[in-house]
């Protein structure tokens, strides 16, 4: 939990951000994600300096270049732990000239942070906006991974109004429900299709770390755990960034989360890929034919967005995997030929282990529509499904 002080500081931040011309809380949670990136590059260069002046030897790895640009500016003065004591007005030039241009050189590197920051744009209207957020982001503790966890989760809970394309943040408590549901295992490997700010595959990682403490003992499970574990797909590449952060600062060094439409797309290299699905997509009505992925289409042949995303699950576990997703009320009450096949495959072909049925308020002020939650396993076969409607 983070403390009063440092909740007062982020709601300080926030109004500083409003009074400053950023209002959009998505931009601000953007240019947060851009200087906690900075930072933890400064981090593992220090370490690797660290490293290296105790065993006597060069920098394996080099983040920052030695030396000066073209221009005769110190590649040094990149690095957070040096540029955040300069005043202000210094401050800013390096940042909006040096440190986003280097930003957007790092997508080489192949892991997923460096990937989502090649477009970084520095949006900061002023100087003294610049030397609040470094000063804030420098007070708070972040090598307590639960405390930049909670302060970067606190930060996203401020996003008050939906985004683009019916996306919004699913409550935690729904989101912990269902990883409790579905308990993920050491050697799961963990989608989301439609991961928004990561939310299900952060608790997930959580899950992991109190009921098997055990993964971090082994170093097989713990490169699992690393890189292996986690996979999120995203359309926006905000989201893309914010979600590869929330990973990050919980202590996820490198999951996949890339782009992704994942209803428009073929899933060839996805299919049977994963063993866990944990899911809230957005549900947009209906999408033209020529727009669906046609794998999907085999499976349910339909324009409706929330029987593809269940298709789509389908799709993407392996036999024996399970799912724990949110489906529109139309999934389980529709009456068309599309929506009672797909309730059929889902009883006889694969085991549907329950229907949780959510309040009418769970998703207000973003969406009015009722909801529930569907549990399943996939097996492929007649199996014997047993499951009662819980409100």
């Amino acid at each position: 939990m983070i403390t009063g002080e440092i909740r007062t500081q982020v709601d300080t931040l926030w109004n500083t951000f409003w009074t400053g011309g950023i209002a959009n809380p998505l931009e601000v949670i953007e240019q947060i994600t851009y200087l906690l990136f900075i930072k933890r590059l400064d981090d593992l260069h220090t370490l690797e300096e660290n490293k290296a002046n105790r065993l006597g030897k060069p920098l394996e790895r080099r983040i920052f270049p030695e030396g000066k640009d073209e221009l005769g500016r110190a590649y040094d003065d990149l690095r957070w732990s040096r540029f955040k004591h300069f005043e202000a007005a210094q401050m800013f030039g390096v940042v909006a000239d040096q440190v986003f241009p280097f930003l957007r050189t790092l997508g080489g590197d192949g892991s997923t942070y460096s990937q989502h920051m090649k477009d970084a744009r520095f949006t900061l209207p002023k100087a003294s906006l610049l030397v609040k957020v470094v000063d804030l982001i420098d007070k708070v503790p972040m090598d307590d991974r639960d405390t930049k966890g909670d302060l970067y989760e606190y930060m996203l809970g401020k996003i008050a109004s939906a985004g683009q394309n019916g996306q919004f943040r699913t409550p935690r408590h729904i989101i912990e429900l269902m990883v409790e549901l579905t308990q993920p295992e050491p050697k799961d490997i963990v989608c989301d299709p439609a991961c928004g700010t990561g939310g299900f595959l952060v608790a997930a990682g959580e899950s992991l770390r109190k009921r098997h403490p055990e993964i971090f003992l082994d170093p097989a499970l713990k490169e699992h755990f690393h890189h292996s574990l986690f996979h999120g797909f995203d359309f926006d590449t905000t989201m893309l960034r914010i979600a590869s952060m929330n990973l990050l600062l919980h202590g996820v060094e490198n999951p996949d989360v890339v782009y992704r439409d994942s209803l428009a797309q073929d899933h060839s290299a996805e299919a049977e890929k994963y063993t866990l699905v944990l899911a809230n997509p957005p549900f947009a009505g209906s999408l033209d034919y020529e727009s669906t992925a046609k794998d999907l289409q085999q499976i349910v042949k339909t324009k409706k967005t929330e029987l593809l995303f269940v298709a789509l699950f389908l799709r993407l576990l392996k036999a024996g995997g399970r799912a724990a997703v949110i489906v529109p009320d139309g999934v389980l009450f529709g009456s068309s030929k599309a929506h009672k096949e797909l309730r059929r495959m889902l009883v006889e072909d694969q085991k549907l282990d329950a229907v949780i049925s959510l309040p009418g308020g769970v998703f207000k002020p973003y969406a009015g529509v009722s909801t529930a939650i569907l549990l399943f396993t996939k097996t492929n076969s007649a199996a014997p499904t047993r499951c009662g409607s819980t409100t």
